[in-house]
């Protein structure tokens, strides 16, 4: 056995034990519930943009909360047919909606791409949301870490979520070919809303984030690091928030995946190690496959990845 082979074995064994609360269902029933008690107030205004072969929109609906989530949705000329497939595009922590021409790769395939803005990051959206609770330290990722209600994944996960019911309002988009792609913080977008949401039929997720959580503090891993910061200030609170990112983890989402799963990991990466995403991984009982990078980290094997990705979903046939 080769050594890419001896750790693919060793990764693919791997199990931490789950970190589910009883009232983990729950908690997210109600939270869709309370997500789609707000009024999506969609705008969907076609902009001038020089790409001859793709209409270009600029979306904006409200999220979580009251919150304005914008988005970029490219539509391609070229295809003709009533109704096009979606893919819902979600960026890397600190990342943005981006530029139009940044999707059109993935529209050049032949379906509509949503590229969308995470609340107060580095993009023009917002955050309405209330926080009665601890205050931030270092980044986001600690941002209402005492209270599930507040953590600031909650209104992110339902923002996400609240995308799909968007596209299905609009007559020119296909609600039973919907699917999702994202790396890092976006690949733990894509696990979640995979998990969240039957309608997604396929998951790309590159290099993701968000999975084994104590793991990740513990080890200081990427934005995680906010919480181990955090609990250096207020070690006392330590239990409150590994109970907090229980309910965030992907690992205690797997197990309600129905998507088929395109996933990688990179065996260098140090912000989100492979070992932590295998903890997620190993548990999706749907179709699933993964891509092991050897010496990457967590660039994500850049254009490697994207050509693999791109023949991914031409071969599953969502575009037909």
């Amino acid at each position: 056995m080769g050594y890419l082979q001896e750790k693919i074995a060793e990764l693919e064994a791997y199990l931490p034990p789950l970190t589910r609360r009883p009232d983990f269902e729950e908690f997210w029933q109600e939270t869709r519930r309370r997500a789609l008690s707000v009024p999506l107030e969609a705008k969907v205004e076609k902009i001038d943009h020089p790409a001859a072969a793709m209409d270009v929109y600029d979306v904006s609906y409200c999220g979580f909360d009251s919150t304005r989530i914008s988005a970029w949705l490219i539509v391609p000329r070229f295809v003709k047919r009533e109704k096009l497939p979606c893919m819902v595009q979600f960026h890397g922590f600190t990342g943005s909606r981006g530029a139009p021409s940044d999707h059109m790769a993935f529209a050049a395939l032949g379906c509509a791409v949503l590229a969308l803005d995470c609340r107060e990051q580095g993009g023009v959206t917002g955050n309405d949301a209330a926080y009665s609770g601890s205050g931030m330290v270092t980044n986001l990722v600690s941002k209402g870490i005492l209270d599930k209600n507040e953590y600031y994944y909650r209104a992110v996960y339902m923002d996400c979520q609240k995308a799909l019911d968007l596209l299905e309002t609009l007559p020119f988009i296909d609600g039973d070919r919907l699917f999702v792609r994202g790396t890092s913080q976006g690949g733990a977008l894509g696990m979640a809303v995979s998990a969240l949401d039957p309608r997604v039929k396929l998951a790309l997720v590159n290099v993701p984030s968000n999975s084994n959580l104590e793991a990740r503090v513990q080890g200081r891993h990427g934005s995680f690091a906010a919480v181990n910061d955090y609990l250096r200030k207020f070690p006392d609170n330590l239990d409150k928030a590994y109970e907090t990112l229980s309910y965030f983890d992907t690992m205690n989402m797997a197990q309600d995946i129905r998507a088929k799963v395109f996933a990688s990991v990179a065996l260098a990466d140090p912000v989100c190690p492979a070992k932590c995403y295998y903890a997620t991984y190993n548990r999706i009982l749907s179709e699933k496959s993964i891509c092991v990078y050897p010496f990457n980290e967590h660039d994500g094997a850049r254009d490697t990845h994207v050509e693999r990705e791109m023949r991914f979903i031409r071969d599953s046939g969502i575009l037909n």
